[in-house]
């Protein structure tokens, strides 16, 4: 008998079992996905140890997996097993006990040469929001639909239904209440500690991003594209010289500096709130590479592909809540390892006062709000100042290309 366990290592405050992938009784495969852990930060398929049969489940939907916890058992002498019947999973029905439509769920759908069946929880998602899986392209191992797909197609402006035409019509608005969701529970929990344990204080400066707009278009016309939250990585990396403590953590005994600039960059889930995904090294990275680094952490967060060392390790946090269309924000340090967290706001075009040929004169430029919460037993304000002043002076002097 094989034991699986819990991963010792989990990037998160908490996990608990999001959904098992096989019943008990059914066959698994070495390295097969076996069941889906869900920490406040990511989603994580645990593979199965050793081919067997699984034998056991310990830990049910939705209980706590502190690393190192029994999840299940898998018996690896198959031959005892050759006429094992799955035995029903407590809260779903038998299988010579599920309607037409539902036993649909339970087909194998094809992915190139590979199959798949899908798990329980999936099948429940889709029952409940009337959604075709077969029409939502998986991202789990080898093209599975996991529950986070399901989820993005809910929250999706369209969502087909089974038994509909091809063209799908809009969500109209509805009220009613939303529960909560294992993400939101966690990231409530980690506002309120975050709040309750660190003395926050917000500064706000202003950038012109006049040359870095410049800069940009000009890459873009040579064939390198670029977001501007490159730009702001880049120079939040080099601001770090002035006021080493942003880069730093609150110990019982000391103030500890990062020995490496590690930014983590807030990257929106739709209504499943956030992740982190953190761009390590960020201060020996020139701009193009971290702009690759940011394309690649982006694309994988949205498809819910993100590793737990892409999260983790993170030493300073920007929240770059403008592309949302918020003007100014004063962000949470919600890592108990940071003493710092950048907002940046909305980046439009403003009449500003400028002096030109000694005379003040309202000119038009593109502007951008810019904070700096901090944690202020780490730093005070002039260290938070003079690394705002050199932030804005980086990004306002970038040099053209």
């Amino acid at each position: 008998m094989i034991e699986v366990r819990v991963p010792d290592e989990q990037e998160g405050t908490k996990a608990v079992v999001r959904a098992w992938l096989k019943a008990v009784g059914d066959a698994v495969a070495e390295n097969d996905p076996l069941v889906e852990l869900e920490t406040d930060k990511v989603t994580q398929e645990v593979p199965a140890p050793a081919t067997g049969v699984l034998a056991e489940i310990v830990l049910d939907t939705d209980a706590e997996a502190v690393p190192g916890a029994l999840l299940a058992r898998i018996e690896t002498d198959v031959e005892q097993h050759s006429t094992v019947r799955p035995e029903p999973v407590e809260g779903l029905s038998s299988p010579s006990g599920l309607s037409q439509e539902k036993q649909s769920f339970d087909k194998l759908r094809t992915n190139g040469e590979s199959e798949t069946r899908l798990s329980p929880s999936v099948r429940r998602a889709c029952q409940q929001h009337g959604i075709d899986p077969a029409r939502i392209e998986g991202t789990g191992r080898n093209g599975r639909v996991t529950r986070e797909d399901v989820d993005r197609a809910v929250a999706s402006a369209t969502v087909v239904t089974v038994g509909e035409p091809s063209t799908a019509q809009p969500r109209k608005f509805a009220g009613g209440d939303i529960p909560h969701d294992r993400m939101r529970l966690a990231i409530a929990e980690n506002m309120a500690r975050a709040v309750a344990e660190q003395p926050h204080v917000t500064a706000v400066f202003e950038a012109d991003f006049s040359a870095v707009a410049a800069h940009k278009a000009a890459l873009a016309a040579n064939g390198t594209r670029l977001s501007y939250t490159a730009y702001i990585v880049k120079a939040a990396a080099e601001a770090m010289a002035v006021a080493p403590a942003i880069n730093g953590r609150w110990e019982k005994d000391r103030i500890a500096i990062a020995p490496t600039i590690d930014i983590g960059v807030g990257t929106a889930l739709g209504e499943k709130g956030l992740v982190v995904p953190v761009v390590k090294d960020s201060g020996s990275l020139s701009l193009e590479q971290i702009g690759a680094k940011l394309d690649d952490l982006t694309r994988r967060a949205r498809d819910g592909k993100l590793d737990r060392a892409d999260v983790s390790g993170g030493s300073f946090t920007i929240s770059n809540h403008g592309v949302s269309g918020s003007l100014l924000a004063a962000p949470i340090i919600l890592h108990q390892g940071q003493a710092a967290i950048l907002g940046v706001g909305k980046l439009e075009k403003r009449v500003v006062v400028r002096e030109l040929d000694g005379e003040d004169a309202m000119v038009i430029l593109p502007m951008a709000y810019v904070t700096l919460t901090i944690d202020h037993r780490v730093v005070d304000g002039h260290q938070t100042n003079a690394w705002l002043s050199r932030f804005v002076e980086i990004l306002e002097n970038w040099p053209a290309p």
